[in-house]
């Protein structure tokens, strides 16, 4: 229902926890023909999806790849070898530049939904299952909020494989976006939008801050100088980045999405479709967003404990690598040479190859 604008109270952990271990429960009881004949015929009776949206999103995963491409070829990279990036450096810096654009637009497009629309979801959750019926007309903003997120995720599958630089949590990312993109596409499909917007205001804002930091990152040594402002604008995207992370993944995501979606769903729409593959994928999604927290977590101890001088991204580097960057620093007494053959890369010495 769109205009509900009264904040309802969250719940606690506990009882997030506690009531949807119990309804969810109850709902296993009483699915007594649950199975895969079942699903079969829900999947035709409620998914909704026309030829023309799917021509519609294979043809933006097109443009998307060959936009990111054009941008990378074109301006990122000439940019990056003009700043005279170490070579590994200029080989990474395309991809966060090229999704620090998308995920600023994307976030502050759906931001401008919820709050500046007339949509209610975040202050009152309960509400993205209000007047809900089965293959009901999505408005067209939030379907071009979805035909660009999904669309993106599409091309974020090929672009992992493909196009970005390998690293030892790719493997989970890869099947963050089969995810991601598979709750896109059913939540389209099943109607379940308006949960939807909320799930992608609450992740896509990280990534903005992630690749923020990235970027500072990389621009840190440049022509084999140091600059301390990219040096403080890593640590303050990295201070903001865990913050957020921490408020909106770990705490509005479960507390508000996760509480929608396994309780006051069945309140609203009591035979609702599909509900335990979503709310599957809704908590592996959460699952993931842990693990990524780790990393977070890892970071932290890292520079408190004097292990890392300044702000790298953990997700660059297998372990060994970590380990070798530190004795780097270590037998460089924390001055980082230029002259004698030594580069940094993300604030790591590295001799030529």
């Amino acid at each position: 229902m769109a205009g509900v604008s009264v904040e309802e109270p969250m719940p606690g952990y506990l009882q997030l926890f506690s009531t949807a271990s119990s309804v969810l429960l109850d709902a296993y009881r009483d699915c007594k023909d649950c199975g895969i004949e079942l699903s079969v015929q829900t999947l035709l009776d409620h998914a909704h999806l026309t030829p023309t949206e799917i021509v519609l999103f294979f043809l933006c995963v097109v443009i998307w790849t060959s936009l990111r491409w054009a941008l990378t070829y074109h301006l990122f990279v000439p940019f990056a070898q003009w700043c005279r990036l170490h070579p590994k450096d200029v080989a990474k810096m395309p991809e966060s530049a090229w999704k620090l654009v998308f995920y600023t637009m994307s976030w502050s497009y759906t931001t401008y939904l919820l709050f500046y629309c007339n949509y209610g979801f975040f202050h009152n959750p309960s509400s993205v299952f209000y007047n809900w019926k089965s293959g009901m007309q999505v408005p067209t903003d939030i379907a071009i909020v979805y035909l660009i997120q999904g669309s993106f995720y599409g091309h974020s599958i090929y672009a992992t494989i493909y196009m970005d630089a390998w690293r030892k949590d790719s493997a989970v990312m890869l099947l963050h976006h089969f995810i991601t993109l598979a709750l896109i596409a059913f939540s389209y499909a099943f109607r379940y939008h308006n949960i939807g917007l909320l799930v992608l205001f609450l992740h896509d804002i990280n990534d903005i801050l992630l690749e923020f930091t990235k970027l500072n990152v990389y621009f840190k040594i440049r022509g084999g100088k140091s600059y301390m402002i990219n040096d403080v604008l890593s640590s303050v995207g990295f201070l903001g980045f865990g913050i957020t992370w921490f408020c909106f993944r770990l705490y509005w995501f479960p507390l508000k999405v996760l509480y929608a979606s396994y309780v006051t769903s069945l309140q609203s729409v009591p035979n609702i479709p599909f509900y335990f593959f979503f709310n599957a994928l809704l908590f592996a999604l959460l699952l993931m967003n842990i693990y990524w927290f780790l990393f977070i977590v890892q970071m932290v101890v890292k520079v408190l404990t004097g292990q890392m001088n300044g702000i790298n991204d953990v997700r660059e580097y297998e372990e060994n690598e970590v380990q070798e960057s530190i004795k780097a620093e270590k037998h460089d007494s924390g001055h980082q040479r230029s002259g004698d053959g030594n580069h940094v890369q993300n604030g790591i010495g590295k001799k030529h190859q």
